[in-house]
């Protein structure tokens, strides 16, 4: 995958301000591109697009295929003409820095079915048609994730293997009986996915005219109450009654003494492999036809996965097993061509991870915030880096780079000032400088670095079940005083995009005449 010098924000959309408690795919999310193009970045970086469940987690999602319908926007919906002014009245108060998820989702599926029932009286003859289209598209997937969503709707949001047997099981006289009597609930999950498509599409092409290129997520590993596991039994390691009989993690690292007991089931990579890996190549393709470049989540574990017993309570004991290796990159490599795959290679890895890396020329991942743990010989730190690697300050995982600095022990603090030759008192802009100066191609920090915010204003805190995913950025957070910095760091640093430099440049200049940019 060729590189250039560039470089980007990390932002979930779900961080983004709007009206409705969440982010979405609505004016906010257009200005978010607008402000990336005018500060020469190349590059938005989002966590996995898809259905949330459990701990709201992107990373625990419905489905691997489908999107978040959380992400639609109503006055994207009201602009087309599948809302009414009335349906908005009642819009609760929402905080602008946070999501409030129980009430979020309910009042978003209560849009999206006031929109479903406006769509099947009002809508045009054309629009309906193209949501037939749509679901013919994508019936791959579509018709039994809108079953698996309409079954868990009508018994009350519970996991599958809770369901009654025969639809546990997909016993197909269930099935058919279950599809005749909720057709119309089948029908509606599909309609706020042709939603999601359809505004997705819109500011992805948005992104493109803006030569703003979007870097997506896949994680290794699917939620065990998810429509995959579900339709796909055969694929993973279950027992007779559905459940897992072995589960996902890492063993005890930088972030948890007893490891991440990610409780996801395991793949039958044998089974996999005997089918030529199809299941994988649907999925790459269906993540590719909405984002640019993927970063492949955990990839060492495409190597070697941490196995840990079904029932275990922390991820301390467990063992490694060898996963599919060369061997699935080389299938979707003939498959699909070029691999615009960012591996994501932090924790454990050996030589053998290493060398699948290369092999395919795969960039690897930096992380800044580890740099300072021992001394100049250090990987992380950045006259180390290789040039074919993504540098980070941190990722959704990390704490700020100010929340970070503030709780680091007074020697990694103080490698980090002696590193930079700054006093600490702009952490989070030292080390964005110091990372954009690297030779590492493409660089990239989440939202709140640039922001300055402390640890409240962190994505995740791995291993605690609750309270993640929950920051959104204030609606009057973008100043013009942060565009000039950003650019201006983006120009000193070689990481503006080529074509358009020289006329960013000159407007840029004029705009900053006589002022002197800060430290």
């Amino acid at each position: 995958m060729e590189q250039k010098r560039a470089s980007g924000i990390l932002l979930h959309p779900t961080s983004l301000p709007g009206p409705d408690g969440i982010g979405d795919l609505g004016p906010e999310a257009y200005r978010w591109i607008d402000f990336l193009a005018r500060t020469g970045s190349q590059f938005w970086q989002v966590l996995p697009l898809g259905p949330t469940g459990y701990g709201d987690s992107p990373y625990q999602c419905f489905s691997a295929f489908a999107g978040n319908p959380y992400l639609v926007s109503a006055t994207m919906l009201l602009d087309q003409g599948l809302l009414s002014k009335t349906d908005l009245t009642d819009r609760p108060d929402f905080p602008l820095e946070r999501v409030d998820y129980g009430p979020v989702i309910e009042w978003k599926l209560t849009l999206l079915r006031r929109s479903y029932r406006h769509f099947k009286s009002h809508a045009p003859r054309d629009l309906k048609q193209r949501l037939e289209d749509y679901k013919k598209d994508q019936v791959d997937w579509l018709e039994g994730f809108a079953t698996f969503m309409a079954i868990k709707s009508q018994q009350g949001g519970v996991a599958w293997n809770q369901w009654p047997e025969a639809l546990r099981l997909r016993e197909p006289r269930a099935i058919e009986a279950f599809k005749s009597k909720y057709a119309e609930e089948i029908d509606f999950q599909s309609y706020a996915q042709f939603l999601f498509h359809r505004q997705w599409q819109a500011l992805r092409n948005y992104a493109t005219e803006k030569e703003i290129r979007i870097i997506g997520d896949i994680p290794i590993f699917v939620a065990y109450d998810s429509s995959d596991v579900w339709l796909n039994r055969d694929l993973f390691y279950l027992d007779k009654e559905g459940l897992p009989e072995v589960v996902a993690g890492v063993p005890p690292d930088y972030f948890s003494v007893t490891g991440q007991l990610w409780g996801n089931p395991l793949y039958k990579w044998d089974v996999h492999k005997r089918t030529g890996y199809q299941w994988w190549l649907r999925r790459m393709q269906a993540v590719l036809s909405q984002v640019d470049i993927v970063r492949l989540d955990h990839f060492r574990g495409f190597e070697a996965y941490w196995e840990i017993p079904y029932g275990n309570e922390t991820a301390v004991q467990g063992r490694w097993v060898n996963g599919p290796g060369h061997d699935i990159f080389n299938v979707v490599k003939e498959q699909l061509g070029e691999l615009p795959i960012i591996a994501e290679d932090l924790g454990v890895i050996t030589e053998a991870v290493t060398k699948i890396r290369d092999d395919f020329n795969l960039p690897g991942m930096k992380i800044l915030q580890f740099a300072f743990a021992s001394d100049p010989d250090d990987d992380f730190l950045p006259h180390n880096y290789p040039t074919n690697c993504v540098a980070y300050t941190g990722t959704h995982d990390n704490n700020t780079s100010r929340g970070w600095y503030d709780a680091a022990p007074e020697r990694e603090q103080d490698l980090c000032r002696r590193y930079m030759a700054r006093s600490g008192q702009d952490i989070a802009w030292s080390m964005i400088r110091i990372l954009w100066q690297s030779v590492a191609a493409w660089v990239l920090a989440p939202m709140q670095d640039f922001l300055s915010l402390g640890e409240w204003a962190r994505m995740n805190y791995p291993g605690n079940p609750a309270g993640n995913w929950v920051w959104r950025m204030h609606p009057d957070a973008i100043s013009q005083g942060l565009i000039q910095r950003l650019y201006e760091t983006n120009y000193l640093y070689g990481r503006l995009p080529k074509r358009e430099k020289d006329a960013i440049h000159q407007a840029m200049v004029a705009e900053m005449e006589g002022r002197v940019m800060p430290h």
